[in-house]
């Protein structure tokens, strides 16, 4: 699933080609993805408006638009936005004021569009967590001290912190020697401070590179992200780890595999 980085990757991208423009026209080959409101409605809604402006709020892409109303998009596991499109492999395609289109692709139809008249009544926003990059540190060493939770798996829980998922929660405990396995409540001060400065270096670097073009993923462009090649332990199970050579593990952790070294993180 695009993780916070892929998603500011595609809205700082899209903020340079669709903002300002008006939606001429929608083109739906699969309405499966449209979630709220009806077809008919989604269409009208959108037809004759313009792009005013471009959000995200964790993993959620938000485009507000001149009518009050906003488009909201999930891309789930293998939502993509191209631009620009051509209209022909797309679950819904947007035609834009100067002839070019904006395609949502989904191969899974597991991605999801929504037309509402106010983005934050969103149930799943209002339940969001902290952006990683406006919590100051002293907030987010208190907020683990008040946990007994394992560590990977509240750095997931996008109530407790926004937009960092599997991913980017496995590089950033390498980073900082912290055991996936190892409950919040039992960081000292020290490890506490060293995983926060180590989820903001991963975000910013894997920002910097474009994302990680892990499954369906790609920019608006449709090239890959780059970030892959600089994963330290995510998706290597069994290769040598980097710094001491051990083989990096991988687990299930609340469903989702967890990569991991078992020398270099305690």
């Amino acid at each position: 699933m695009p993780e916070l980085p892929e998603v500011e990757t595609i809205k700082r991208q899209l903020e340079k080609v669709i903002l300002g423009k008006k939606i001429s026209a929608v083109i739906v080959n699969n309405p499966k993805v449209i979630k709220e409101p009806s077809l008919e409605l989604f269409k009208r809604g959108l037809e004759g408006v313009k792009i005013a402006k471009i959000l995200r709020k964790g993993k959620a892409l938000i485009l507000e638009l001149s009518s009050g109303k906003s488009l909201v998009t999930h891309l789930r596991m293998t939502g993509q936005l191209v631009y620009p499109g051509s209209a022909k492999q797309s679950r819904v395609s947007f035609k834009l004021s100067d002839n070019t289109i904006l395609d949502y692709n989904d191969r899974r139809i597991l991605g999801e569009l929504r037309l509402l008249d106010d983005w934050r009544n969103l149930k799943f926003i209002r339940e969001l967590g902290p952006e990683p990059f406006d919590l100051p540190e002293e907030e987010f060493k208190k907020m683990l001290s008040e946990k007994k939770t394992k560590i990977k798996p509240l750095l997931m829980d996008q109530t407790f912190i926004s937009g960092i998922g599997n991913l980017y929660v496995a590089e950033a405990l390498f980073k900082a020697k912290i055991h996936p396995l190892r409950p919040a409540s039992s960081l000292s001060d020290k490890e506490k401070e060293n995983l926060f400065s180590a989820i903001e270096e991963i975000l910013d670097s894997a920002i910097k590179h474009k994302g990680s073009s892990i499954d369906q993923y790609v920019m608006v462009s449709g090239e890959k992200g780059d970030y892959v090649k600089y994963h330290k332990v995510y998706d290597r199970e069994n290769e040598p780890c980097y710094v001491c050579k051990t083989p990096i593990k991988r687990i299930s952790q609340g469903g989702r595999g967890t990569y991991f070294c078992a020398r270099c993180q305690k």
